[in-house]
């Protein structure tokens, strides 16, 4: 049965959304009860409120998700999919890093490893689904300004 099939197809889907789930779950453990520690936080003026963070990720998980499986439907678990399971993971270790044990500099050389994951992942799907390519670019650019603030909050914090 070829990845695209129907039902196998919508049960891939779900499988990718849980997968995604189940990051932004680990990294929503980091974050709990901290919006108090983020705004006590000496930030640079273009820092974000903290009330934007679950709407931007949000809709960027849900563009990871079926990024993943669209290029899954192309060419199965391969490759372009290992890349996107690891940047996935340094997703999901990025937050509680950051938040849940106020290591800033640490967080920010997860974030350039991330970073470079989402390069990666971004190039490996060009190859396969230039949509899946293109609904990563949102996540990167985010990503690159996330990193941006974390070395921008590990500095004026240090």
């Amino acid at each position: 049965m070829p990845p695209t099939s129907g039902r196998r197809s919508r049960w891939a889907l779900a499988c990718f959304a849980v997968a995604v789930f189940v990051a932004a779950a680990i990294g929503g453990l980091g974050v709990q009860g901290t919006t108090d520690e983020y705004a006590s936080l000496r930030q640079p003026g273009w820092a974000p409120p903290s009330w934007l963070f679950g709407p931007v990720w949000t809709v960027l998980y849900a563009l990871i998700a079926v990024a993943g499986w669209l290029a899954w439907r192309q060419v199965g678990f391969g490759p372009a999919l290992w890349a996107w399971t690891a940047q996935l993971v340094l997703n999901a270790i990025w937050t509680p890093l950051f938040f849940g044990a106020g290591q800033y500099g640490l967080a920010f050389a997860e974030i350039v490893a991330m970073w470079l994951a989402i390069g990666l992942t971004v190039a490996l799907f060009a190859r396969v689904s230039r949509v899946a390519a293109a609904l990563l670019l949102p996540y990167w650019a985010w990503v690159t300004f996330a990193a941006a603030l974390n070395l921008s909050i590990w500095r004026l914090n240090s």
